[in-house]
């Protein structure tokens, strides 16, 4: 039976396969078009399985933002000219606008949702199949709060979402977050949410140092804890210097627009070498 032109058409549309893969599942199939789509499935099935140790480094970050709600999403594969490739963004911000949508809690809940019968999982699969390229996603993180905000820093590969406890944020204070959060990398917002085990790794390296450098056996934990302070002023939110005026913090930045306006959540994906 011959293939048609429509049929082969049809198929690249739903899988975003070439169109000579295309045709030749529509000929194996004997233009069965439920047999064509099974058959490029596990095309993609089998790359995934053979190419599963390999390092997917390279990828697309996008975030976005709606009211109360932010999202960032990181779909990873192997070489960049595949993560430059219009048909691989338009995944990742398909699988984005798929989180936006329905706030799945976990990435294994976002995988499994479904777009016309087909979870996010199998249109990754279906594209492993055209690619020949391990994909994954390698980031999937939301926050709430009465504003939130999203940036994507130049390039899709740094992306960071943040949530206030105010509701009509300026728009520029917002960006102006995002985009510290985005430069400075932070822990966490403030010295009480760090998390234990970063803290007695900062002590005991602080102590460390200290004793490799003859201090007093008695002011080792006093050093150590001054140190952790240091740590703290560096790298967590509230309590850096504001990139664009390091004169401030983030927190008295945000006391100048109002003294109850601060950041109650944030994340941060990145696919750049820290």
């Amino acid at each position: 039976m011959a293939v048609s032109m429509a049929d082969i058409t049809h198929l690249r549309k739903m899988t975003g396969a070439g169109m000579m893969d295309c045709k030749n599942a529509l000929t194996e199939a004997n233009s069965d078009f439920d047999t064509a789509m099974e058959i490029i499935r596990k095309r993609g099935q089998a790359i995934a399985a053979k190419r599963s140790d390999r390092d997917a480094a390279e990828g697309c970050v996008l975030a976005q933002s709606n009211g109360d709600f932010a999202a960032v999403v990181a779909l990873k594969c192997e070489t960049d000219f595949v993560a430059k490739n219009s048909e691989f963004m338009g995944l990742t911000q398909l699988i984005l606008d798929t989180a936006m949508a329905n706030k799945p809690a976990t990435t294994e809940e976002l995988l499994a949702i479904e777009i016309e019968g087909r979870s996010i999982q199998t249109l990754i699969t279906d594209r492993i199949g055209v690619t020949g390229e391990k994909m994954e996603i390698g980031f999937y993180e939301f926050v709430n709060g009465a504003t939130t905000v999203a940036y994507i820093h130049p390039g899709n590969k740094l992306g960071t979402i943040v949530a206030f406890n105010q509701a009509d944020v300026c728009a520029t204070v917002a960006r102006d977050i995002a985009m510290q959060v985005a430069a400075m990398a932070p822990v966490a917002v403030c010295a009480a949410e760090v998390c234990p085990e970063i803290v007695a790794k900062e002590l005991a390296i602080a102590a460390d140092k200290a004793r490799e450098a003859g201090k007093p056996e008695n002011l080792i934990d006093r050093i150590a804890q001054g140190s952790l302070q240091k740590y703290y002023q560096e790298n967590t939110l509230l309590s850096q210097s504001f990139v664009k005026e390091n004169k401030m913090t983030i927190d008295e930045y945000l006391k100048k627009q109002d003294k109850d306006l601060t950041v109650v959540g944030f994340k941060r994906a990145n696919l750049n070498v820290e």
